[in-house]
């Protein structure tokens, strides 16, 4: 069976490594499993995210699905992108083929996390958007777990284009279609998906058919139980879950 596991809440808070993840991720593929790391945050390229987790003691090299590759299956090759997002997002887009612009005229415009928003750039998205661009979103996320508390994430960004604008934007990280099925396509029609975050992962897991396992390490803590969807396991963390299911003490 495959896992496929969040990173922030999961396997990290911001730069600070979540204790026992890496052991628990080397647990799991000792024992024989598929492990994929499925992240909503596209603020960075995927090989930034790779050599992150190998500074924790985690091999993850064609391991990493993001949200900014999801959204770039909902493009074609060819288009004109704006893009009010990070980095990440671009080397997705330009691998897609898409020619990415500043400004409009543009065929879509691409939201997501990105730590260098500025007043600018949110007008040049609304611009484009009402320019007649098509407006896709790497996830609608509307907080971002960190050591110091949730600050906001990529749906509080997309909240500030799509008040300006009025548009409706196509989703494409988990809990979304285009997400599904990059990780179906990887891990196959049965697994786990590990999360901090109900409506994301959560959420997420029902569209995939897998099972469903809550880590209270990340934004959902015990004081938020129960939960809706309610999931099929609840665990400290990733080791705690890790350990529980290998062990036998989770049903399969």
């Amino acid at each position: 069976m495959g896992w496929a596991l969040d990173l922030d809440g999961v396997v990290w808070l911001g730069d600070e490594p979540i204790p026992g993840a890496a052991a628990a991720v080397a647990r799991l593929r000792t024992a024989g499993e598929q492990v994929v790391f499925v992240t909503n945050n596209s603020s960075v390229p995927v090989g930034e995210v790779e050599a992150k987790l190998g500074r924790h003691g985690i091999e993850a090299a064609g391991a990493v699905i993001s949200s900014a590759m999801a959204a770039a299956t909902l493009l074609e090759p060819g288009e004109r992108a704006v893009v009010c997002a990070g980095p990440g997002v671009v080397e997705a887009l330009v691998a897609r083929g898409v020619e990415v612009v500043e400004r409009g005229p543009a065929d879509v415009v691409v939201v997501g996390f990105t730590r260098a928003l500025t007043y600018d750039l949110l007008a040049r998205a609304a611009l484009a958007v009402r320019g007649g661009a098509r407006l896709v979103a790497t996830n609608d996320d509307a907080t971002y777990p960190t050591p110091e508390g949730e600050v906001p994430g990529g749906g509080a960004i997309l909240a500030a284009v799509t008040t300006a604008t009025g548009a409706r934007p196509a989703i494409a990280g988990k809990p979304y279609p285009a997400m599904a099925e990059l990780v179906r396509a990887r891990v196959g029609p049965a697994g786990v998906m590990v999360g901090d975050r109900p409506d994301t992962d959560g959420r997420f897991a029902r569209a995939l058919g897998y099972r469903f396992s809550l880590v209270l390490s990340g934004v959902t803590g015990a004081d938020h139980l129960p939960v809706d969807p309610e999931p099929d396991d609840v665990a400290r963390d990733l080791a705690a879950l890790v350990a529980a299911h290998l062990d036998g003490a989770m049903a399969p």
